[in-house]
């Protein structure tokens, strides 16, 4: 059965830090490019991090520096550290496998991410 599993989400303040994980089975990340995308309510779908099969990585503007994305092939495991967190990161966030063209083939289920004091 394939699947991705999120976990690290939480509840945290402003300028705190997250660690998500998301483990795959069933299917192997290695050789293609990952990613994380977020939703929020009421918001457009936004991918916030993508590294690539050879670990280039890139981001959106508004994380920039501050959240940091990495996979480990051998564990079939990405990772989004997330650090100074601000409100407007609040949503749900989930990975995804893509697939040659970019185009997502496998997502997991999400886990919720809420900043707030």
């Amino acid at each position: 059965q394939v699947q991705l599993m999120e976990s690290g989400g939480g509840l945290v303040q402003p300028g705190g830090s997250l660690r998500l994980s998301c483990a795959a089975s069933g299917l192997t990340f290695s050789g293609k490019a990952l990613g994380w995308y977020r939703q929020a309510p009421g918001k457009q779908r936004e991918r916030v991090a993508r590294i690539s099969s050879g670990g280039v990585t890139t981001y959106i503007e508004s994380v920039k520096g501050r959240f940091t994305i990495s996979r480990d092939d051998a564990k079939n495991t990405v990772y989004l550290r997330m650090d100074n967190l601000k409100p407007e990161d609040t949503a749900v966030y989930y990975c995804e496998r893509l697939g040659p063209i970019g185009i997502p083939d496998y997502w997991g289920q999400g886990t919720q991410v809420t900043v707030s004091s």
